[in-house]
């Protein structure tokens, strides 16, 4: 059902005063550390000087000099943080108090409220079947708010998710390294080879978010589910042990193919749970992500 304006800027008004403070309280430090030096950019040529890195030396200045040179970089002054988020109706499942897509959209907050805390751009690229809308990156609270506001304007999408139109399209347009956000609940494929090349081209986290009656079915007697997204129905009687245990067999082998596909596309993964404190999944995440590349 679309929403009015008024209940837009309401939800806005609530989710910016919950991310920033959860920005304030734990976030930005950790955001810095993990995102914040990941790339260079060049500085000055200076002479060269023993015990400097030969494969620094900038060749074509050295020639014209007659004398070595070396090329110098520095830390990036700013980041680009890209949102790709999927906006297909299977997130409007939610058996606790909050549907997937909700939380998508609360993390996606937070998370360009770290962007913006550093003085980072941030973008936005809607997708589910297609890309649905596409905001490129940049600076400042308006253009933070603005983003949240599409995120919530936009209806969900009855289309089958795909991971591929939305990278192939991320890389048309962002030619430059930057930090990526695949928020999804992953009801596709795993997309191994496009996820793959959009590693290789970005800093790419795959953020999955899932709802603990995705993983196990209660003994409630027959249920008629709907793919959200392709319409199809299914009958399931819940009373049998069997049919339970199937399920819950099922859905975790979705979920560990998922994981070994984006690990071997080379995609660090932040699994969420629409039952528990993303800012926990996140922080756990965070933390785990730094030592690693101490």
């Amino acid at each position: 059902m679309t929403q009015s304006l008024a209940d837009i800027i309401r939800k806005v008004q609530r989710i910016q005063i919950v991310a920033r403070r959860s920005v304030n309280d734990l976030m930005a430090g950790q955001y810095r550390s993990v995102f914040r030096g990941r790339g260079m950019e060049f500085d000055e040529v200076r002479e060269y000087q023993p015990g400097d890195d030969v494969r620094t030396i900038d060749w074509n200045v050295t020639a014209r000099a007659g004398t070595p040179f070396i090329k110098r970089f520095s830390e990036e002054r700013e980041l680009t943080v890209l949102f790709v988020v999927d906006v297909s109706a299977s997130g409007m499942f939610g058996s606790a108090e909050r549907s997937k897509l909700d939380v998508m959209i609360e993390m996606s907050a937070l998370l360009m409220f770290s962007a913006l805390k550093n003085n980072d751009k941030a973008g936005l690229l809607l997708f589910a079947g297609d890309v649905v809308s596409f905001f490129p990156p940049r600076k400042g609270k308006a253009n933070v708010l603005r983003l949240i506001r599409e995120m919530l304007a936009t209806e969900p999408v009855a289309q089958e998710t795909r991971l591929e139109a939305a990278l192939e399209y991320l890389n048309r347009v962002q030619k430059r390294r930057a930090v990526v956000f695949l928020i999804s609940d992953f009801q596709t494929t795993a997309a191994r080879q496009a996820l793959a090349v959009s590693s290789g081209r970005h800093d790419l986290v795959a953020i999955t978010v899932v709802d603990p009656r995705e993983q196990a079915l209660p003994d409630v007697g027959f249920l008629t589910l709907e793919d959200a997204e392709t319409g199809q129905l299914v009958e399931v009687d819940t009373r049998h042990p069997e049919v339970r245990r199937m399920f819950s067999e099922a859905a975790s082998a979705r979920l560990g193919n998922l994981s070994e596909g984006l690990k071997k596309a080379g995609v660090d993964q932040l699994s969420v749970d629409t039952s528990e404190s993303y800012t926990s999944s996140l922080r756990r995440f965070f933390e785990t992500r730094e030592r690693r590349l101490r």
